[in-house]
């Protein structure tokens, strides 16, 4: 069952192997019952989590041997990653490995104790001690975030022994693998190749995958600082908020800086029980000792879990969000709300502009109906709203197809503005046009990339009276145009290239009939 830990360090050089590695690990768990992202992305979830807990754990415990400080671990002995599943040197006895409480001597005893044993420790021992581990009265917001990790977890989805102690194994060998400067633990560089596969085309995970380029540009755009809070109301599996603490932690912050975005900086909000374990591992994973995370509904203010996110601030510097396409809210939401609707964005972008400090900065992904919709009295008011207490500065159109594999075939925007001064006029960019000025076509061959975006960049940056700020894809459209079109903010390019054919029915016809002639004339010369 267990191997010699004579492999653990393969070389896992480049990305490219990490991925392939991490293929390896879902093909086992498809070959079980796992066959689809949305039941091998959780299982796998919470492995690379334990591990990595227990990297952290043994590393917080040797500076506490230095120091002469006393050391508490987070888990208590056989749950934790070294005691039951690391693999075991079987070259040495059972009782030597257990009575020494070697690497994993707890995985040994299950081994030796029957078939079904490990896999009952897990479901039956492991899962119920973590789920209470927030109970105890003395219980720290790390114990905390384990408990909130597996508090939906019964049992693994894996039947096979064989199958998990493979998966398990992989797992480790991973662990010990380095492959670039970026992430402290390469599961973390593991864990961001496994996400998008939520949102891949036929897999029913991808209402919590915003893609990475569209998260990557409303950090580039917003600019979230140091010594700011920053916040998604619906944070699915955290890809805003791990981009911008990536993005902060590039600019050389002070050892404070660096505690605070650890601890008190990235705050979110999700209801959907089977986002909150990934969403709290990727956080972890990602070096965030404390994600501030408040799970329930945000627009009734129903919570399920509540405790990592006490004290939190009720307005952000930063707002970096995707609001679920087509949800529908009843009256317990919309009582919270000044202008009521069943349509969650709406009630999202009034919950973003009461949650938001003057000053503050948003980018956010919309359906674009919601721009376009003037029937309906609380669409207008909200967009009223908008543009009276905020300064919205620039619409991107995005071409078709951008969220179609994460199951949305909608058409989406990008807003970006800035609260505490009314919107003079809107800058408009078009990326519906490819680099021909013809319509992009985006799909999984072909998909939407950062380079794509360079020239809206570099437009993004100039003065609004540069004159290349407007361009065959840019435009400004005042508030006064928007309040004659009874705030339809939908993006209309006039300024595109005009490839339609301009010939008049006449000239067409007289086309057609001197072809007709050539026609004949080569017929006739046939016939001679």
């Amino acid at each position: 069952m267990a191997k010699k830990n004579n492999d653990n360090n393969k070389a896992i050089n480049s990305v490219a192997s990490m991925n392939k590695a991490i293929k390896g690990i879902c093909n086992i768990l498809r070959r079980d019952k796992a066959k689809g992202a949305k039941l091998y992305v959780p299982e796998i979830t919470w492995l690379f989590f334990l591990r990595y807990l227990d990297i952290k754990d043994q590393q917080a415990e040797q500076r506490a041997i230095a120091l002469g400080q006393n050391f508490e671990s987070s888990l208590e002995e056989p749950y934790r990653w070294r005691d039951w599943a690391a693999p075991y040197d079987k070259s040495k006895t059972k009782e030597e490995t257990t009575s020494k409480k070697l690497l994993g001597w707890k995985r040994y005893e299950l081994d030796n104790a029957g078939t079904d044993t490990f896999l009952k420790f897990i479901n039956d021992d492991l899962f119920s001690y973590l789920k209470k581990l927030k109970e105890k009265s003395n219980a720290t917001d790390l114990q905390k975030v384990i408990s909130e990790i597996f508090i939906n977890k019964e049992k693994t989805v894996v039947v096979s022994v064989t199958n998990m102690q493979d998966v398990i194994d992989k797992v480790h060998e991973l662990s010990n693998s380095k492959i670039d400067d970026q992430h402290m633990f390469p599961i973390s560089q593991a864990f961001e190749g496994l996400l998008p596969s939520l949102g891949e085309k036929k897999n029913d995970g991808g209402q919590f995958f915003t893609p990475r380029e569209v998260i990557r540009l409303i950090v580039e755009v917003a600019q979230p600082e140091l010594d700011k809070t920053i916040y998604d109301p619906c944070c699915g599996t955290g890809g805003f908020l791990i981009e911008a603490y990536n993005h902060l932690i590039k600019q050389d912050p002070t050892p404070t800086q660096i505690a605070s975005l650890k601890n008190e900086t990235f705050f979110g909000r999700e209801d959907a029980d089977e986002a909150i374990p990934i969403l709290l591992a990727n956080m972890a994973l990602h070096d965030i000792d404390l994600p501030r995370i408040w799970h329930g509904n945000t627009l009734t203010g129903a919570v399920t879990f509540g405790d990592l996110f006490r004290g939190a601030p009720n307005q952000f510097d930063f707002i970096l969000t995707n609001p679920p396409f087509g949800s529908k809210e009843g009256k317990a939401a919309q009582a919270q709300f000044a202008y009521k609707t069943g349509k969650a964005q709406i009630l999202f972008m009034q919950h973003i502009m009461n949650s938001l400090k003057d000053g503050g900065v948003c980018g956010m992904v919309i359906d674009e109906g919601v721009l376009f919709h003037t029937k309906t009295a609380a669409y207008k008011q909200t967009k009223r709203k908008l543009l009276n207490e905020c300064d919205l500065f620039c619409i991107i159109s995005l071409p078709g197809g951008v969220f179609v594999n994460a199951g949305a075939g909608v058409k989406t925007d990008l807003l970006f503005f800035k609260k505490g001064k009314a919107t003079e006029k809107v800058w408009y960019y078009d990326m519906t046009l490819g680099e021909d000025f013809k319509p992009r076509k985006v799909n999984k061959g072909n998909p939407l990339e950062f380079k794509h975006f360079n020239d809206f960049l570099y437009r993004l940056k100039l003065p609004l009276d540069h004159p290349d700020k407007v361009s065959e894809r840019s435009w400004f459209q005042s508030r006064k145009e928007i309040e004659e079109k009874e705030f339809d903010l939908k993006a209309v390019n006039n300024n595109a290239p005009d490839f339609s054919d301009k010939r008049t029915t006449k000239q067409l016809y007289e086309i057609i009939e001197e072809s007709q002639k050539e026609i004949q004339n080569k017929l006739a010369e046939l016939m001679k």
